[in-house]
C-alpha cells in the first residue's frame, strides 16, 4: 500500500467539526441500516436524488424518499437545487457524525450501539462489493486498494494518540471537505477499527 501525504495539511482546528449526536431518538433513529448507508453515500458522492440512491444502496426509490424526508427532520440531510426541473436531489447537511464515548446511560448506550452495527454493517457490504468487483476494476485502482490488519500492543494513552493521529490525517481528503481534488479522484471509503481483543471466552487478552 503506497503512503501519500498532502504538501499543504490542515490542522484540525481549520477542518469542519463532525456533527455530535447526543439525542437518543435520533440515534436510534440512524441505527436504521438504510437511513445509515443513505446518509453515508450522500456524505461520500455529494447530492443525489432518491432514485440515484435507490441504485446505489439497493432499494427502491420510493423507499428512499421516505428515509429521507425522515432524516431531513432531524436536520441530516436537505433539498439540494435540481437541473431543469428534474427531480431534486438530497444532500447532506454535515461533514461526518461523532457519536461520543460509550456513556453509562443504558439506553443512551443501546442506541449507539446501534448506530455502530449499522456503520459496521454498511462497511461490510462495501467491503464486499469491492471484492466482487475486482475483476472489472481499472488496475490503478485495484492496486491502490488497501486491506490491512494490525496486532499491536499499547496502553489506552497510546491507542488514543495514534487513533487521533490516524483521523488527522485523514480527514482533509473527506470528500465533504476536500475543496481540490483532482479530475480522476473518485469516493473511497476507509474504515478504521481499534478496540482491545477480546477471547472467546469474553475476557479481555493481557
Amino acid at each position: 500500500m503506497k503512503e501519500s501525504f498532502r504538501k499543504d495539511p490542515f490542522t484540525m482546528a481549520e477542518l469542519p467539526p463532525r456533527k455530535r449526536i447526543e439525542d437518543a431518538e435520533l440515534l436510534r433513529a440512524l441505527a436504521h441500516p438504510l437511513r445509515s448507508a443513505l446518509l453515508h453515500h450522500l456524505t461520500a458522492v455529494g447530492p443525489r436524488t432518491a432514485s440515484e440512491c435507490a441504485e446505489a444502496v439497493g432499494s427502491t426509490a420510493s423507499n428512499c424518499s421516505w428515509h429521507l424526508r425522515q432524516l431531513a427532520q432531524y436536520g441530516l440531510v436537505e433539498r439540494a437545487e435540481g437541473e431543469d426541473g428534474r427531480e431534486r436531489p438530497w444532500r447532506a447537511r454535515q461533514v461526518g457524525l461523532e457519536i461520543g464515548p460509550l456513556g453509562d446511560d443504558p439506553v443512551k448506550r443501546a442506541a449507539q450501539l446501534g448506530v455502530v452495527g449499522a456503520a459496521l454493517a454498511n462497511e461490510q457490504e462495501l467491503t464486499q462489493r469491492f471484492l466482487d468487483s475486482i475483476d472489472g476494476m481499472e488496475p490503478r485502482w485495484r492496486d491502490a486498494a488497501g486491506l490491512n490488519t494490525y496486532a499491536l500492543r499499547v496502553t489506552p494513552e497510546e491507542l488514543t494518540e495514534l487513533v487521533e493521529a490516524i483521523d488527522a490525517l485523514v480527514r482533509p481528503y473527506v470528500a465533504a471537505i476536500r475543496k481540490d481534488a483532482p479530475d480522476d479522484a473518485k469516493p473511497v471509503h476507509v474504515g478504521l477499527r481499534a478496540l482491545p481483543r477480546i477471547s472467546h471466552s469474553g475476557k479481555a487478552e493481557a
